[in-house]
C-alpha cells in the first residue's frame, strides 16, 4: 500500500530484536524504544518544509535554510506511546506534545477514548501519532479520527511493530495518512496479542505487570 513504509535501516532491526528478548529488562527496554523512536523519526521528518532565513555566522551573514511555519505536534497513544516521545523531540526539542487516551475492551478488543488534549492550532502543524504496537488497529484509527475531528490534517503514524491485520485496517480507514512501521510480525493470536511480537510493551516500557 502506498501510504506505508516499513524501515528497514539495519539499526532499527537490530534494536528491534533486542526489544523482543523477554530478558531484556526495564531500563534497557526504555533506551531501546527511545532509540528506535528517533530513527524512525529521522525517517519520517524528512519531508517537513523548509524556509530561508538570515543568520549571522561568525564569517558574514547568509541565508540558510530552518523548519518553516508551525513546528512539529507529537501525540502519544497513553500509555506505551508515551515511551517513543523523548526519542523524537531529541530531534526537535520545539515540538508540541499532545496526549490520547484509549483502553482497549478486553472482551471485544475495541478501543473506548477517555482522554484528549492536542496542542493548538493542531490544523497548522505535522502530527506525529506514535505507539509502539500497532495490533487490531483499532486505537490507531481512532486516535486518528479524534485528531481529524479536531482539525488536524497532515498526520503521520509512527509503529515499531505492526500486525497485516492492524496495517490493513488503518491504511484502509486512514488512506491520506502515512504509516511508518519498524517491522510487520506474522499475525495477531487469539487474544488480539502480537505474534511473535514483544508482550506488553507498556508493561514493559513502565515497569509494571
Amino acid at each position: 500500500m502506498e501510504n506505508i513504509t516499513i524501515l528497514t535501516h539495519p539499526l532499527i532491526q537490530h534494536k528491534i530484536s533486542r526489544l523482543r528478548d523477554k530478558n531484556t529488562g526495564t531500563s534497557e527496554f526504555r533506551a531501546l524504544v527511545e532509540e528506535i523512536a528517533m530513527l524512525m523519526g529521522f525517517e519520517a521528518l524528512s519531508d517537513l518544509p523548509l524556509e530561508d532565513v538570515e543568520v549571522e555566522t561568525p564569517i558574514e551573514k547568509c541565508k540558510t535554510p530552518m523548519i518553516a511555519g508551525r513546528k512539529l505536534a507529537i501525540v502519544p497513544i497513553l500509555r506505551a506511546g508515551l515511551g517513543m516521545v523523548s526519542g523524537i523531540t531529541a530531534l526537535v526539542p520545539t515540538a508540541k506534545i499532545g496526549h490520547i487516551g484509549l483502553y482497549r475492551d478486553e472482551t471485544t478488543h475495541e478501543p473506548h477514548e477517555y482522554y484528549c488534549k492536542l496542542p493548538s492550532p493542531i490544523e497548522e502543524r505535522t502530527i506525529v501519532v506514535t505507539d509502539p504496537m500497532l495490533a487490531t488497529g483499532g486505537s490507531a484509527v481512532e486516535a486518528v479520527n479524534f485528531i481529524k475531528q479536531h482539525g488536524g490534517r497532515k498526520i503521520k503514524f509512527l509503529c515499531i511493530i505492526a500486525a497485516p491485520e492492524g496495517l490493513e485496517r488503518l491504511s484502509t480507514a486512514h488512506p491520506d495518512i502515512h504509516i511508518y512501521a519498524g517491522h510487520v510480525d506474522r499475525c495477531l493470536n487469539e487474544n488480539a496479542y502480537i505474534c511473535p511480537g514483544l508482550g506488553d510493551a507498556g508493561d514493559r516500557i513502565f515497569g509494571t505487570k
